[in-house]
């Protein structure tokens, strides 16, 4: 299968968000599109990006992402990068490319001088967990909360 990686189109962002949508339902999510396109746009292009994104491509159509931003750990007194989303269609997966979008963020880390990546899963994504355990990452068991500032 050929695919390449890219980092998405201004444009096509609307693939973006229809995948943040599919990932939302596999993660049993609910999940509006209501101003998406306009938000991520904006931080995902702006001269100092919030967010880094790249996509996976088949014949124009975007088939997978990752995304991360740049975060602060007090304990270890550096920056981390966090993944946010890594998805793929489920038609495409088991082919290599959710590591190579993983190897994409890792360069880009690289780059920055950054050594360690963070992220979440459910717990019910178990196919997830062993790919990750696959690739050497290990665990850290947390409760992660939700508190709305402004109900």
């Amino acid at each position: 299968m050929k695919y390449t990686i890219e980092h998405p189109e201004r444009n096509e962002m609307d693939q973006v968000v229809s995948l943040c949508a599919a990932h939302a339902e596999f993660e049993k999510c609910e999940y509006s599109r209501k101003g998406k396109i306009e938000r991520l746009s904006k931080d995902m292009f702006a001269i100092v990006p919030k967010l880094h994104c790249r996509v996976a491509v088949v014949d124009s159509v975007y088939i997978g992402y990752i995304i991360w931003m740049r975060q602060y750990s007090t304990w270890d007194a550096k920056e981390y990068l966090y993944m946010d989303c890594l998805f793929l269609d489920d038609k495409y997966r088991n082919n290599g490319i959710g590591a190579v979008l993983i190897n994409e963020m890792k360069q880009y880390g690289n780059e920055q001088g950054i050594d360690l990546i963070q992220w979440q899963t459910p717990v019910f994504n178990e196919r997830a967990i062993k790919f990750y355990k696959r690739i050497g990452a290990s665990t850290l068991s947390k409760e992660r909360f939700f508190l709305e500032t402004n109900p």
